[in-house]
C-alpha cells in the first residue's frame, strides 16, 4: 500500500522520557510530547497512557533529543529530467534519514520550474511518492535566463514558497531591481546565489593552495561585489531578500550591516563551507569541488562566528547530487555539488561537540529559522503544529560509508567522515517516516 504525506496519521502518540529542545519556544528540558491527529497537542512531564485505541502507541525516546524536523532551505533534485542523478522519491528517503521533514526544493529542473504546470506537477509527484514536505521555490526569470521576469503571483498561489534562479546569479541589475520590486508587491521572497562569473569561473578558492593545485582561483571578491549590490537593490526597492549560501568574512560583514541598518536581509551558509576548508580537497578530490567553493580555514571561522552571532540566519545541506560521468573527471572537469541532506545534522552537530555553537541555535538555523523565513507553519513543536520531528542520540559515534547513502547520487564530501550525532527516527505529520533500530 503507497503511503504518503497526506495520508491518516496516527490517533495518537505519546513520546516519553525525551529532552526536548524546540528553538521557536526557547525549550531545552526533559518532558513527554503527546501527538494527537499528526499535530503537537501535549508538551509536559507524566503525560498520562492510553492505550485503549487500537492506533494509540507509546514510545521511549531513552532521553535523546526530541526536536522539531529540520527544515533543509536548499536542495537541488533532479526531477523532472535529471531523475538519473536524483528523484524526488529518492531525495525524501535521503531526507527522512537525515531528519530533514521538508525540504524546499530549487527550480533547476529541467524544463525549469517557471510555470504553473511545473509547479502543481511537484506538488503532486510529491503528494504520491515523498515521505516528507516538499515544497517548490520557482524560477525567478525564464529559463532562469536572467532577463525575463516569471508570473510571481501566479506561481505563488500555485504553492511556489520564494522565487530563485538557484545555482545562477542574476547578473542584470535592473532585472533583480525588478525582482525585487514585483516580489515586494506579493510579500515574495527572493533567494539569491551571489557570484560574479566574470570573477568567479575558477573551481576552487583563489589562493596558494589553488596555485599549488594549478588550478584556476575563485577569489572572494566574486562573492561579495554582487551581494553588495543585491543589498543596495534591497535598500532601494525595500524588498525581501536571502542570499542561498555565502562562504567569506567580508560577507558575513556586509549581511550584518544591511540587517543593522533594518533591511529585510537573511542569509544562509552551506555546512560543507561550515565544517570544510580548501585544505580538505586534498590530491584533486573531486567530491570537495562545491559552490561556493570551500574556503580558507579564516573564512569558515567567520561564517562559524556568523552564525553564533545571528549574523547568519540559516543553514542548509545545499543538496546537489552529481552522478559519476559529470564527477569522476579531473577536478577542473567536475561538475560543482555534493549530496548533503543525509548528512546535515550530523555534520552541524561538530559544531556543537567542538563548542563553537550551542546546540539550540545550531538547532534553530535548520528549524525555526527557515521555516520562518518562508512563512511555513513547520520548524515548531508548539501546540497545534504540525507534528514534525526528529529523534536523535547527539552522542552516538559512526562513520558516513557510501553503500549507506539512500540518495540515488553518492557524491558526498563527507565519505568516510567520522560523526557523533545519529537520527534514530523522524516523524511527518505524526506518522513515522524513518526509524533506525537501536
Amino acid at each position: 500500500m503507497k503511503k504518503t504525506i497526506k495520508s491518516k496519521p496516527p490517533r495518537r502518540r505519546l513520546f516519553l522520557n525525551a529532552r526536548v529542545i524546540d528553538p521557536s519556544q526557547n525549550m531545552d528540558i526533559h518532558a513527554d510530547v503527546l501527538v494527537e491527529r499528526g499535530k503537537i497537542a501535549q508538551i509536559g512531564k507524566g503525560l498520562p497512557r492510553d492505550s485503549s485505541q487500537a492506533d494509540s502507541k507509546v514510545f521511549d525516546c531513552k532521553g535523546h533529543v526530541l526536536a522539531p524536523g529540520l527544515v533543509d532551505m536548499r536542495v537541488f533534485i533532479g526531477e523532472p529530467g535529471g531523475e538519473h542523478r536524483e528523484t524526488i522519491k529518492s531525495a525524501s528517503k535521503a531526507a527522512a534519514a537525515g531528519g530533514v521533514t521538508s525540504i524546499i526544493m530549487m527550480p533547476d529542473t529541467a524544463p525549469v520550474i517557471d510555470d504553473v504546470a511545473l509547479v502543481e506537477f511537484v506538488r503532486q509527484t510529491a503528494n504520491e511518492k515523498s515521505r516528507v514536505n516538499i515544497r517548490p521555490t520557482a524560477a525567478l526569470s525564464r529559463g532562469q535566463n536572467g532577463t525575463e521576469m516569471t508570473e510571481f503571483g501566479l506561481l505563488r498561489d500555485a504553492g511556489a514558497v520564494a522565487f530563485t534562479d538557484g545555482e545562477r546569479t542574476v547578473a542584470d541589475a535592473q532585472m533583480m531591481r525588478r525582482a525585487l520590486t514585483y516580489a515586494r508587491d506579493f510579500d515574495a521572497l527572493i533567494i539569491a546565489a551571489t557570484r560574479d562569473e566574470s570573477l568567479g569561473g575558477g573551481v576552487m578558492n583563489a589562493g596558494l593552495n589553488a596555485t599549488r593545485l594549478g588550478l584556476p582561483g575563485i577569489p572572494r571578491e566574486a562573492e561579495v561585489i554582487p551581494l553588495e549590490r543585491d543589498i543596495r537593490l534591497v535598500a532601494m526597492t525595500k524588498g525581501r531578500y536571502h542570499a542561498a549560501t555565502l562562504s567569506t568574512s567580508d560577507s558575513v560583514e556586509v549581511v550584518a550591516a544591511a540587517k543593522a541598518r533594518g533591511l529585510d536581509v537573511t542569509a544562509g551558509v552551506a555546512i560543507a563551507n561550515l565544517t570544510l576548508n580548501e585544505n580538505d580537497i586534498g590530491p584533486y578530490r573531486t567530491f570537495f569541488r562545491v559552490s561556493p567553493p570551500l574556503r580558507h580555514e579564516d573564512d569558515r571561522l567567520a561564517m562559524v562566528e556568523g552564525v553564533r552571532s545571528g549574523a547568519i540566519d540559516v543553514v542548509c545541506s545545499n543538496h546537489n547530487p552529481q552522478d559519476d560521468d559529470t564527477k569522476r573527471h579531473p577536478f577542473a572537469e567536475a561538475a560543482d555539488g555534493a549530496v548533503g541532506l543525509e548528512t546535515l545534522l550530523a555534520a552541524s552537530l561538530r559544531l556543537y561537540h567542538t563548542e563553537d555553537i550551542p546546540l539550540m541555535r545550531v538547532l534553530e538555523c535548520m528549524t525555526t529559522a527557515p521555516a520562518q523565513r518562508l512563512g511555513l507553519e513547520r520548524g515548531t513543536l508548539k501546540t497545534g503544529s504540525p507534528a514534525d520531528m526528529v529523534l536523535f542520540d547527539p552522542d552516538e559515534p559512526w562513520v558516513l560509508r557510501e553503500q549507506d547513502l539512500r540518495s540515488r547520487s553518492k557524491n558526498s564530501a563527507f565519505e568516510g567522515a567520522r560523526f557523533q550525532g545519529r537520527v534514530l527516527k523522524t516523524i511527518v505529520a505524526g506518522r513515522t517516516v524513518f526509524s533506525r533500530d537501536v
